[in-house]
């Protein structure tokens, strides 16, 4: 039977998001009261899933909100939207129509407000003129008290590098969210970062070919990578939490350019950033933290009165530009002087002055028993042996690593033979990465005292590599821990350590006892983290795939952390 096509439209609630020259593609809002269009019921038989390319998905849930997603290859048609307690949709919950519309490249998002807590949730679209039918996707929404939470941590998924088994993996876990901290894709070149001789018989590889720049570059990369049928599956079966990091615009980006941003050659910075984030919005919605500048995507969860989880932004909207190690190098050595003050201006920010205030006051009124910082980079000290980074890449690196390891380990030995020239060896020390939080120390520290005693766990992407490190403050009071994920399928050190597996392992070593602070590190593996909170301790556990150039895969559990 034909559907009633909704005259008022009423439940619809269009935003327009136009805060600081950026425009964002709006969600449309379902309140409780759709009462104006009544979806009978729809024979289905012999109904295909032509047209939803890209599957379906859903984002943000909460205890009485959660968006669900689709899009469809045909513009200017009406798609009708159910929402269902059961899989068979006996029983409608919540269904209305909207029609698809180019301008966002048919892309529907529906944010349905209004729902009962802690439910188990079924949805999908039709198109009745095509005789199309999504696949069905499955979601949730948040209990109001909560004594257990399962979160699936992930990032950095790089298409042309292998396939997206951890994608699967995440889908078919007991995960009840999973919280993607960005590179949800990256705007490289066909045959440029991630491919390798030894991946390039998936010929897995980018389009449009090159470097995307425009709406229309960004859109078509999007589409790429929702149709990898792992990343579809992850989407059906589990709701997101994301947020972006730098790929989803370009490398090493800050506020108002990049890394991997040439103006003289690829035009205006801001004009990209607007493409790029048009196009997330579109394909990665989330709830909108303030109405008067929706624009912002950082943003909170309650998750059951148990975890708050503080999504942040640490890439586009306040970071200062990167400090570059390499200019503090001169023929006389290096600028200690002039690094130190450079990195400890106190004008310097990651996060903007608003965000950071948002975020010490959020934390101030919590009363859950774990505020978690869901970001991008890593927080934690990371700071290494100068010689460490001025010997990488060399011939004679190992046996430097070697040196200084058991200079190290003397020093925790209190070894009374010590020259004061090893122990400068080791204690000469400098940040590993000024792209993470060790670049914007003075901002950090004021997150630190701003906690009055509550402890915080950090989530972080980025590096494609798994650790744990104990936050500690310049007073080196403990501050919380900090929990990272290795990549989807970007390459870790292994791409400039090689794939011997003693080597890799006595580079692990070496970082864990090098670096204060830190208690794990894998150097080579692809794979997520599961994080499980319960009101008396937060268990992670680092899960490992065995292989991401074949579909054949195993997953492992590398390591185990419990912290309470």
């Amino acid at each position: 039977m034909s559907t009633q096509k909704n005259s008022r439209r009423s439940f619809i609630q269009k935003t327009l998001l136009a805060t600081g020259g950026l425009v964002l593609a709006p969600n449309f809002i379902s309140c409780n009261d759709d009462d104006d269009f009544t979806s009978q019921s729809i024979d289905t038989t012999g109904f295909t899933n032509i047209n939803f390319n890209e599957g379906v998905a859903s984002f943000d849930p909460s205890d009485s909100k959660v968006i669900i997603w689709t899009r469809y290859n045909t513009p200017n048609k009406d798609i009708v939207w159910q929402i269902s307690t059961d899989s068979n949709f006996d029983s409608i919950l919540r269904n209305g129509i909207i029609t698809t519309d180019p301008s966002r490249d048919n892309t529907i998002a529906i944010e349905l407000t209004g729902l009962d807590s802690d439910l188990k949730l079924y949805y999908r679209f039709i198109n009745e003129e095509d005789e199309a039918i999504s696949v069905v996707g499955e979601t949730i929404t948040l209990p109001q008290n909560a004594t257990s939470l399962k979160l699936a941590v992930c990032s950095c998924s790089n298409y042309q590098a292998g396939l997206f088994t951890v994608y699967d993996a995440m889908a078919n876990s007991e995960a009840d969210i999973i919280v993607h901290l960005g590179d949800y894709f990256y705007e490289y070149e066909a045959g440029g970062y991630g491919s390798t001789a030894e991946n390039a018989f998936l010929n897995r590889v980018h389009v449009p070919p090159g470097e995307i720049l425009s709406l229309d570059d960004y859109r078509t990369r999007y589409k790429q990578y929702r149709s990898d049928s792992s990343l579809q599956l992850a989407h059906q079966k589990k709701p997101f939490i994301c947020v972006w990091d730098d790929h989803e615009v370009a490398n090493d980006a800050y506020r108002d350019g990049a890394e991997n941003h040439d103006e003289a050659t690829e035009g205006s910075f801001e004009v990209r950033k607007q493409n790029a984030l048009q196009a997330y919005s579109e394909f990665l919605p989330f709830t909108r933290q303030d109405e008067s500048n929706n624009s912002l995507i950082y943003r909170s969860f309650n998750i059951g009165n148990l975890v708050n989880l503080y999504m942040l932004d640490t890439r586009i909207i306040g970071r200062d530009k990167q400090l570059d190690i390499n200019s503090y190098f001169t023929n006389s050595g290096f600028d200690v002087v002039a690094f130190q003050t450079d990195l400890g201006d106190p004008n310097r920010t990651l996060l903007g002055a608003a965000q950071r205030d948002w975020l010490i006051s959020q934390i101030a009124s919590s009363n859950a028993q774990w505020n978690v910082l869901g970001q991008q980079v890593l927080m934690g000290q990371m700071f290494i042996p100068i010689e460490v980074l001025t010997s990488f890449g060399t011939p004679n690196f190992n046996q430097i690593l070697t040196e200084l390891v058991e200079i190290k380990l003397r020093v925790i030995n209190n070894d009374p033979t010590l020259t004061p020239e090893e122990i400068a060896r080791v204690t000469t020390v400098i940040p590993y990465n000024l792209d993470a939080w060790d670049g914007y120390p003075v901002e950090r520290e004021t997150i630190y005292s701003s906690l009055n005693g509550k402890k915080i766990v950090t989530l972080a992407g980025d590096t494609h590599n798994a650790w744990s490190n104990t936050l500690l403050s310049t007073n080196n009071t403990e501050i919380g821990v900090e929990l990272a994920t290795a990549g989807v399928s970007s390459p870790g050190f292994e791409a400039f350590i090689g794939t011997d597996p003693a080597a890799i392992a006595g580079f692990e070593q070496a970082l864990v006892i090098l670096i204060d602070g830190l208690s794990y590190f894998d150097a080579s593996r692809r794979g997520f983290l599961m994080t499980t909170f319960t009101g008396s301790e937060v268990t992670s556990e680092w899960m490992f795939v065995s292989t991401i150039l074949s579909n054949n895969y195993s997953l492992e559990v590398g390591n185990t952390s419990v912290y309470s």
